[in-house]
């Protein structure tokens, strides 16, 4: 039994390009007799709830949703969630009844966004369906990318124009660590695949900083609209975006500011250490780094990139060499081959972005720079943690 009158409510997506509302989601709520709205959201969950019953309070909130669109300005674009369990029972050939409700309402399917949901469906049918949803016009969003059964074969398969970062994935990885590389690894595939990334459950100005840092086009969360009945005005959250990009941007000079500090203090180390290695004079005879807190190591390669002198790190007792790298050979990391094609002509210091380490689990950069009339590279490992510290 479903208690309380279907109803859609809208979030908008607001576009990271103009700070303008874009399009909204339907979110499906049962406005209860004293007027409160709850989520249908637990109803879809709840494996003991009628799957006719289901199907049928889908189509009322998909109507709502249709009727009231006319309402909202004819630039917008409407997100509708499907669900392959019901694309699943579907006959073949049957006309597609999402497409027979925006012809019966007089919705263009090209401002309609089909957002597939749950994709443990039978691929090859859901396949066949987003083929003809685009065909009529609409545009394809996988939801939850990154989490569950968002598989990347079914992204290949389906080939959406849009793909929404998993919520819980996304807030994890906001808040900094292993998760951070994830996703913006996955948007970094997504753009190679020319899909546009939607950054769901906003909430915080560090959530909205790290979508920005992804190349989200558009982001929706509480930190600009919860749902609701109406609709806003397009223009209604400019003003606010606009102030929050704008500290995001200061905060990528600043990072760039500290950038190009460190790329200063690395030329004044790297200029005393290539002194002292291409004099062959022993360890001992380095100053203490005490100017650089970031240096983690310090280790020379031929240059093929095998290691040719032990790590020198400093401990409470000065230099301390660790020979265990010893004949290791480098050269299939990304900064050793940056190394061979940006600075082998130049003689440059050339910097790695920042990587993990998988030795020391450290997030961490290496500068390098030939030496020895190009026989020898010289390389310096950079706590990245610390650097934000200092």
């Amino acid at each position: 039994m479903i208690d309380g009158q279907p109803l859609a409510c809208f979030q908008p997506f607001i576009d990271t390009a103009t700070g303008l509302i874009a399009g909204v989601e339907a979110l499906g709520r049962l406005r209860q007799p004293d007027g409160s709205l709850q989520s249908v959201g637990p109803l879809f969950l709840d494996s003991r709830a009628s799957p006719t019953a289901l199907r049928r309070l889908d189509r009322q909130l998909r109507e709502d949703a249709l009727q009231r669109l006319h309402s909202a300005p004819p630039e917008w674009f409407l997100s509708l969630n499907i669900s392959p369990r019901w694309i699943s029972r579907l006959r073949p050939g049957q006309p597609l009844p999402s497409l027979k409700q925006l012809q019966r309402y007089g919705v263009e399917a090209e401002r309609i966004v089909f957002e597939i949901t749950e994709l443990g469906g039978a691929s090859q049918r859901l396949a066949e369906v987003v083929a003809r949803y685009r065909a009529a016009g609409a545009r394809i969003a996988i939801d939850d990318f990154g989490a569950g059964y968002s598989q990347l074969d079914r992204v290949l398969a389906l080939q959406p124009d849009i793909l929404k970062l998993d919520m819980r994935l996304f807030q994890a990885a906001a808040r900094g660590g292993p998760s951070g590389e994830v996703v913006k690894a996955l948007a970094q595939m997504a753009e190679k695949t020319g899909c546009w990334i939607i950054a769901e459950g906003v909430e915080t100005e560090a959530e909205l900083d790290f979508a920005l840092e992804c190349g989200a086009r558009y982001v929706q969360g509480y930190l600009f609209a919860a749902p609701r009945l109406e609709f806003f005005a397009t223009d209604a959250f400019v003003q606010r975006f606009a102030l929050l990009r704008d500290r995001y941007v200061q905060s990528k000079l600043a990072e760039r500011a500290r950038l190009m500090t460190l790329r200063r203090s690395l030329n004044q180390l790297m200029a005393r250490l290539r002194i002292w290695a291409e004099s062959g004079a022993p360890a001992s005879s380095l100053a203490s780094p005490v100017e650089y807190p970031w240096l983690l190591r310090i280790y020379q390669c031929d240059r093929n990139g095998t290691q040719i002198s032990p790590n020198l790190q400093w401990g409470p007792g000065g230099w301390q060499e660790d020979p265990s790298y010893l004949g290791h050979n480098w050269s299939w990391r990304p900064y050793f081959y940056q190394l061979l094609a940006e600075g082998w002509e130049e003689r440059r210091l050339t910097l790695s972005t920042t990587y993990r380490d998988a030795t020391t689990n450290q997030y961490c950069l290496t500068a390098g720079q030939f030496i020895d009339n190009g026989r020898r590279l010289l390389l310096v490992d950079i706590d990245a943690a610390g650097l934000a510290r200092d």
